[in-house]
């Protein structure tokens, strides 16, 4: 019968590390919903804007949206394990 000795196989930083990463899943999850609710009143935002401005949209409102929309690419391919980069605030946020 092995014993714990035996288990080579299994790396306990490997282990750790998992729980650790789902610690950051869960977290950027929270960021990513609460990412969408503001996309949603950028959106309404910048249609009420252009309503009013001629159909000229606010540029810093257009940057934001573009800025989040890098953002939630790099989280979403955290979050299903096709990059091991994490978004900001792990890292700089371009």
């Amino acid at each position: 019968m092995p014993n714990d000795d035996d288990r080579s196989d299994i790396n306990v930083d490997d282990y750790e590390n998992i729980w650790l990463r789902l610690v950051h899943m869960v977290i950027i999850a929270v960021l990513m919903s609460m990412a969408s609710t503001l996309l949603g009143i950028m959106t309404v935002a910048q249609f009420l804007i252009m309503l009013v401005n001629q159909r000229q949209p606010n540029d810093q409102l257009a940057e934001m949206g573009t800025t989040m929309g890098v953002w939630m690419a790099k989280a979403a391919r955290y979050q299903t394990a096709a990059s091991e980069v994490k978004p900001w605030p792990w890292t700089e946020l371009d």
